[in-house]
């Protein structure tokens, strides 16, 4: 899992940090909304946690931003604050649930899973005869399981997770490959690999932009 973190307290920040990279997940840190917004590759990431209050452009100020981007990754507020005024907020701008400081990280965790769960809950159709399960990251392909490798089922997954928009190059390098160096031409290899293992190619190529998948309408 890609965790987005906006949170300027630095204990709680790397407590959040160690406490998911010890699970194996992927912690990205930043201390205000505006950093967030330059510097976050906010179309990579799993699930958004967010501080409300917060420096120079608070919680709520940056995930309006997001979900203006048309990012519907789920995203969980980490906060003190408990009136109402601010819990109606933070729904109408978009934030999935709200969990209230202190806290424990197991029950972060929990509700992290739930969101994560849900939004790679529904089955998608992607060809005549191809129905991609995201929960499983499994493609079904004329009733049959298509053996993918890790990397292959992360592209695909990725694309699937930006179903009917575009996703760059740089970004889908990103994620595939964490922090390793690759190069387009790796990215085009991985693609054509996928290709040779499906009956119906779902993966448009924008030339000189990035890949998008459609969802199959029939």
């Amino acid at each position: 899992m890609k965790i987005i973190l906006l949170e300027d307290d630095e204990f709680i920040a790397n407590e959040i940090k160690l406490y998911f990279e010890i699970k194996n997940h992927t912690v990205e840190i930043y201390t205000n909304g505006e950093e967030l917004l330059e510097n976050a590759n906010i179309y990579s990431c799993d699930i958004f946690l967010l501080d409300i209050n917060m420096p120079i452009k608070n919680g709520i100020e940056t995930l309006k931003e997001i979900r203006e981007l048309e990012v519907k990754t789920p995203a969980i507020f980490l906060t003190s604050m408990s009136d109402v005024d601010t819990i109606k907020l933070g729904f109408e701008v978009g934030c999935s649930d709200y969990v209230r400081k202190p806290f424990h990280f197991e029950e972060l965790e929990i509700r992290m899973n739930r969101l994560v769960l849900e939004s790679n809950y529904k089955k998608i159709k992607l060809g005549p005869n191809q129905i991609y399960d995201p929960q499983r990251m499994e493609l079904i392909d004329n009733e049959k399981v298509v053996d993918f490798t890790e990397n292959e089922k992360k592209l695909i997954y990725f694309l699937v997770k930006n179903l009917n928009h575009i996703v760059d190059s740089n970004t889908l390098m990103d994620y595939v490959w964490d922090d390793r160096i690759v190069n387009s031409n790796t990215l085009r290899t991985q693609i054509k690999k996928i290709r040779s293992k499906i009956s119906y190619d779902f993966i448009h190529n924008i030339r000189g932009t990035g890949y998008k998948i459609e969802e199959w309408h029939d």
